[in-house]
């Protein structure tokens, strides 16, 4: 059995931890509020913005056609980009996005498709670079409050290695927010514009998907009249588009990982509570014994004596 000091010890060093663990989860739920307010308002005009570009595309479909719009006849080369931390202790947030990149990239092997990872995020490019994985430029320093800068670099990059024929086909994998206990691991196809589709479980709400339908359908009915043409209109629509997918989804990851932070670190005081408690009674059971002890010793002394 351990001696007093030690389990005084122990109960310091678990309060010193709930008291981090604390201080962690307050700060994390102070920038989660600002990260829920950012999401909620772009949204609306990043489903608007990829809808309006695959409709665009539609209709410049018999157009001759731009380079970032050119879709490959045979797809040999898949680019994915995993939007991880740069920080941990949230949880399953990182690992989970590590598990579903390498999963697509065995799915695309098995296609005879070659694969090359593209990372934002110290910890996704940590865990590739471990596994000596193919990464071909990562991006890190943001993750918690990605800015559409930051977007607008990521988009220049994956939209040259489209167009220069180094890649044909972009997924990107990321974690969509939906409240702290809950995210979603998502994927969407990138680029080509004309696959661009976001898959995976809670990827659309019924909201969402239902407007997206009638939209189509009053498309489908109406007569449109494009001013600048079609293919002009998406030389300008596709950098929008593209910046605007990936601003999305930093922010929605940024989000899920205040959310994912928030939950662990509550977990973990409420587990630091438990153990403070249990260290609480082992020292009553130490001191309750040394008292024991010491009675002992008395009657022992004074049995001698007697």
């Amino acid at each position: 059995m351990a001696n007093r000091k030690e389990v005084t010890n122990q109960i310091s060093s678990v309060k010193n931890i709930r008291q981090i663990t604390r201080a962690m989860e307050m700060v994390a739920a102070a920038r989660l509020r600002r990260a829920e307010n950012r999401i909620g308002h772009l949204r609306p005009y990043a489903q608007s913005m990829r809808r309006l570009t695959r409709t665009a595309a539609a209709e410049a479909g018999t157009l001759p056609k731009v380079p970032i719009l050119v879709e490959r006849e045979k797809v040999r080369k898949v680019a994915i980009l995993l939007v991880t931390g740069d920080r941990g202790l949230a949880g399953a947030f990182n690992a989970n996005i590590l598990r579903e990149g390498l999963r697509l990239r065995d799915e695309n092997i098995e296609k005879g498709r070659s694969v090359v990872f593209y990372a934002v995020g110290r910890r996704g490019e940590g865990a590739l670079s471990f596994r000596n994985q193919d990464v071909a430029e990562s991006w890190t320093g943001f993750t918690d409050r990605p800015a559409f800068t930051d977007a607008r670099a990521i988009g220049e990059s994956l939209a040259s290695a489209y167009i220069d024929g180094e890649v044909d086909l972009i997924e990107v994998v990321y974690n969509r927010y939906v409240s702290p206990l809950t995210q979603y691991v998502q994927r969407q196809t990138l680029l080509p514009v004309q696959q661009a589709a976001v898959v995976g479980e809670g990827a659309e709400d019924e909201e969402a998907q239902a407007e997206e339908s009638a939209a189509a359908s009053a498309h489908h009915h109406s007569l449109w009249e494009y001013e600048p043409e079609p293919e002009e209109l998406l030389a300008r629509l596709i950098p929008d588009y593209l910046n605007t997918s990936l601003y999305r989804n930093l922010l929605e990851s940024a989000a899920s990982e205040l959310g994912a932070r928030m939950t662990a670190m509550k977990s973990a005081a409420e587990n630091a509570e438990t153990m403070i408690d249990d260290l609480t009674l082992e020292m009553n059971r130490v001191r309750q014994a040394e008292i024991t002890q010491e009675i002992l010793e008395v009657v022992g002394g004074a049995e001698a004596l007697g």
